[in-house]
């Protein structure tokens, strides 16, 4: 064999014997994850998808993995645990695959490990290699970007007419060498696939390119950052990191509206990448033109490039997301199932997913066969939020017209009691019969934050439980809407 495959092979012995002394629950979430990169003037490399893993491993695991390194190489002086990509974890993957086949097949891998054993012990002891934690110059990447989700690459995502053009326009961005549209703006309802298809453009980028620096992270995050830096006084640091990437997304920019110091750094950091050609993706809830507490030329950079709408999603494409998603899962549902559900949740993909994964679940759980009966009495709940067709305003409306007050009194800022309980009560029923995000029901309310609704709905849920009259009260009004 060649010296490579030697090391590939003296690796999947050292492999193999962790997982004899741990057991196989360790091996799955700390050592397979591990691979073997290479070995050069007596350095040998270990990949490891994340910094967490890496800084276990070493902590955990490091003593006895230059033990067993030791019996197999006394040869290799260092062992350097170090992060590499989704794509170099691939191809080391496969290395150690064939690695891993070829000691099986020569049944070295018993013999071997108990000769190293019986060396380690009875013959002369070579020095222990020592083991170093690597520190990649971009690590700091893993600690500012959100953590991206596996499932969501664009091989998983199902494409349609509500959906196209923005799926068509991620892929373009994503495989281009240069911004073809910069920014690239993403904007429609909640579920409709627009954290999906940024996680997808991240993984695309990131296995083309490796040395590419793409973060991604929600609105909220950078703001997070940006107080954080402010109150440790320590913003050149983050103006320095933000402005080296190539690639940044930001998902729910709508968070930031209304905040003037975080719009302030975000519109500088807009400007210095697009200087220097680097890509920016964002996603919001609405258009920039729509989106309120937005500064004028914030609104105006946001519009300059590429600015495409998700749609609410058509029957043919929840249908298809429905097969997609059952294959992925390996679950048989008859297509009269698929085509109910398709048919009656509406709201978004989320949700549609979230009803097909309850319904397999019980299935497999009951043991009772998966029926359009089944469904109806698995879901009861998800349908009939599905059947409501009531809004924001309606509900603002009914309980104005209830407890006597004007309309124009949900929106203001009066916290008088008199007031403030009303317009708790409408948020209430906001969030339980409509479809809406938080941060959506409370711009319908004077543009408050997501935390005052759920201030008011914990508010509303205590006061039912204790108050069996202000209970009523709000159950004929949901009942009102209902009807």
């Amino acid at each position: 064999m060649e010296r490579s495959e030697v090391r590939s092979a003296q690796w999947a012995r050292v492999r193999g014997r962790l997982r004899a002394e741990f057991g196989d629950g360790v091996f799955r979430s700390w050592i397979k994850p591990m691979t073997f990169v290479g070995c050069d003037a007596g350095t040998a490399r270990i990949g490891v998808p994340t910094r967490f893993l890496r800084d276990r491993v070493s902590a955990q695991y490091g003593d006895r993995l230059r033990c067993l390194w030791t019996e197999e190489d006394d040869g290799v002086q260092e062992i350097d645990l170090v992060v590499i990509s989704a794509m170099a974890q691939r191809a080391a993957d496969e290395e150690a695959r064939k690695a891993t086949h070829a000691v099986e097949a020569n049944g070295e891998a018993g013999a071997a490990g108990e000769q190293a054993a019986i060396a380690g012990t009875n013959g002369h002891a070579a020095a222990r290699p020592s083991i170093r934690v690597v520190q990649n110059e971009d690590d700091w990447i893993d600690t500012l970007s959100a953590p991206l989700d596996q499932r969501l690459t664009f091989d998983n995502f199902v494409s349609g007419k509500p959906n196209e053009f923005a799926h068509a326009a991620c892929r373009r961005a994503a495989e281009a060498e240069r911004p073809p549209f910069n920014p690239l703006f993403l904007y429609g309802g909640v579920g409709l696939g627009k954290t999906h298809l940024m996680h997808a453009i991240a993984w695309h980028i990131r296995e083309r390119d490796p040395h590419r620096r793409v973060v991604y992270l929600s609105a909220e995050k950078f703001m997070y950052q940006f107080i954080r830096a402010v109150r440790f006084r320590d913003t050149m640091a983050f103006k320095e990191q933000f402005r080296s990437v190539h690639v940044l997304m930001v998902d729910d920019v709508q968070f930031i509206c209304g905040r003037e110091s975080t719009q302030e750094e975000f519109f500088h950091t807009f400007n210095a990448l697009i200087d220097q050609n680097r890509q920016i993706v964002i996603s919001a809830d609405k258009s920039p033109a729509d989106l309120e507490g937005l500064e004028e030329r914030m609104r105006s950079r946001l519009g300059w490039g590429l600015v495409a709408d998700i749609h609410p999603t058509t029957y043919e494409l929840r249908h298809s997301i429905l097969e997609a998603k059952a294959d992925q899962m390996g679950a048989k549902v008859p297509v009269q199932v698929l085509e109910f559900l398709a048919a009656k949740i509406t709201s978004n993909v989320r949700e549609l997913e979230g009803a097909l994964l309850r319904l397999t679940a019980h299935a497999d759980l009951v043991g009772r066969p998966i029926s359009v009966d089944t469904a109806q009495e698995v879901l009861r709940d998800v349908l009939r939020a599905n059947d409501r067709k009531v809004t924001i305003e309606e509900i603002q409306k009914r309980v104005a017209e209830h407890f006597n007050i004007k309309f124009a009194e949900m929106v203001s800022a009066r916290r008088a009691r008199a007031v403030a309980r009303p317009r708790q009560i409408a948020m209430y029923l906001s969030k339980h019969l409509t479809a809406r995000s938080l941060p959506e029901i409370g711009r319908h309310f004077g543009g408050r934050d997501h935390t005052t609704v759920m201030h008011a709905v914990k508010k509303v849920d205590e006061l039912r439980a204790a108050d069996p009259s202000f209970a009523e009260d709000v159950e004929l009004l949901r009942r009102m809407l209902e009807s």
